[in-house]
């Protein structure tokens, strides 16, 4: 099959008959139909289009090299630089088309199926077939465009009941039968973002290692079709809207987050990657190079993100005419430093880009975790920036409505700008508040500091990455020692022209 377009990426999603519930009640008709999902449905649909457009098809696509038929160039396995490049290239035109706001635009996952793909041979001396398994599901998702989201968190209650009780009693997410037909599994995971509008789902949590088992019932990685019997999704309240004058980022962009259940669900065997023992977790993540790989894709998502944030706030303060005051050049400034690094950043992973052990190219870790420390710290300060200097202005924004009721001409008389119609002006402080104020900016800032994990975790990822600890705190000894020498010596050649001096 070739790649999808937008219309079958939506006939795919509506063909789904999963168990959905959107503020207690399950929701019956087409998703694509439902206020929380209609947006960013057609968004992506729009995205998908983008692959087949005579103007872009080379440069988001190749043959796939089982079919021939030309497939995301986002599930391309890198094999040197180039392929590192081609994918940067074709992530960026989808990161610049969703303006950075997508977390989970189709590139990211994958990537990450992508990634693990290249580390199933570890997966041989587990179980050969589980790693055929992760071969054969990374070329259907490839070969048949499948959207995908993941599930790896699991609720509090559940980490801690894994960490607590013993493995019958334990409401950590599990596998409680194996039979003829497959596992079934029982778990909840949270933050499943956009699990409601995709295809299937990747579910690969962190394994509870304080069961005392030999086969650890809580190690385990699969992928099934979102509409399995037994499985639940629960939303979140949206922040979508139909007016996209109203609201511009939220009607376009809202991703919706969902709780996934399953109760009892049947896991087919050839759709079971590994199970029961914790250690191949671990390896898979860490040999698949799964971060590196992933944080390439969040590079690019941010850049084009900043990018978006700088062209706001040199609008806003154009419309304000106070673009060239010190003040302002000096926000702008910092900005465009920011972007500047991250562009640098990713810049310089590519060029430090190696081969693993696997034979595959994968860029260089320490500039990408250095970009996903960042970016988590200063988004939070350009929507600050925007909110001050949006002022009043973000909370004084007449509806679309509004202007077209008999208010209408009082608006357009006394909101106009110095050289912009009341309609462009309102226009643009709503879009600074649904960044800067609004439910949909709120969940994104949220969502951004945590994207990659807590600070704490990146924090570490960094730290362990880093290969010259030692070496560095080696040149310090040998500084310290030389010039402790160096005293010595120049002490004793004073102490030999003292005596010398000496009647």
């Amino acid at each position: 099959m070739p790649i999808k377009s937008g219309k079958q990426y939506i006939e795919r999603i509506d063909r789904q008959n999963i168990n959905i519930r959107y503020k207690g009640e399950l929701i019956q008709g087409p998703l694509s139909k439902h206020p929380a999902f209609q947006g960013i449905i057609q968004t992506q649909a729009e995205l998908y289009d983008m692959q087949g457009e005579e103007s872009y098809i080379e440069q988001m696509t190749y043959p796939s090299p089982d079919t021939g038929e030309r497939v995301g160039l986002s599930f391309l396995p890198p094999r040197n630089a180039e392929d590192l490049q081609k994918r940067r290239l074709m992530m960026e035109l989808w990161a610049k088309r969703h303006n950075g706001f997508l977390g989970r635009s189709p590139d990211y996952m994958n990537t990450a199926i992508m990634s693990l793909y290249t580390a199933a041979d570890i997966l041989e001396e587990h179980n050969p077939k589980y790693a055929d398994n992760l071969r054969a599901y990374y070329r259907y998702c490839r070969d048949h465009d499948i959207t995908l989201s993941h599930a790896f968190i699991q609720p509090y209650a559940c980490k801690m009941s894994g960490q607590q009780d013993a493995a019958e009693d334990t409401i950590a997410a599990k596998v409680v039968e194996i039979n003829d037909q497959g596992m079934i599994m029982t778990g909840a995971f949270m933050m499943a973002t956009q699990g409601a509008t995709c295809e299937e789902m990747l579910v690969f949590p962190s394994p509870s290692p304080t069961l005392f088992h030999d086969v650890n019932p809580t190690a385990f990685a699969f992928a099934v079709p979102n509409d399995l019997l037994g499985m639940t999704f629960i939303c979140r309240e949206s922040y979508g809207a139909a007016s996209s004058y109203d609201y511009p980022l939220s009607a376009r962009y809202e991703e919706m987050d969902v709780l996934v259940i399953f109760d009892h669900v049947l896991v087919p065997h050839d759709r079971i990657f590994y199970y029961g023992d914790e250690a191949y977790a671990g390896r898979l993540f860490g040999e698949s190079r799964f971060h590196t790989h992933i944080a390439h894709q969040i590079a690019t998502r941010y850049i084009a993100k900043t990018e978006f944030m700088l062209g706001l706030l040199e609008s806003l303060a154009d419309e304000q005419n106070v673009g060239l005051e010190p003040h302002m050049i000096a926000n702008v400034s910092r900005i465009i430093a920011y972007l500047e690094t991250f562009k640098a950043l990713r810049l310089a992973s590519e060029l430090g880009a190696s081969r693993d052990t696997f034979g595959y190219f994968v860029p260089s870790a320490g500039p990408l975790i250095a970009s996903s420390m960042l970016f988590p710290q200063f988004y939070p300060e350009m929507v600050e920036m925007i909110q001050l200097l949006g002022s009043s202005g973000l909370i004084m924004i007449p509806s679309e409505m509004d202007f077209h009721s008999d208010s209408g001409p009082y608006l357009n008389r006394y909101l106009k700008g110095s050289t912009t119609e009341a309609w462009d002006r309102i226009a643009l402080f709503r879009l600074a508040w649904e960044l800067g104020a609004g439910s949909f900016g709120g969940r994104q800032t949220q969502f951004e500091r945590f994207f990659f994990g807590n600070a704490q975790t990146v924090a570490y990822r960094m730290y362990n990455q880093f290969e010259q600890h030692e070496q560095l705190r080696n040149r310090i000894q040998d500084f310290i020692a030389k010039n402790n020498t160096s005293s010595q010596l120049d002490g004793l050649e004073d102490q030999a022209r003292k005596k010398d001096a000496s009647p």
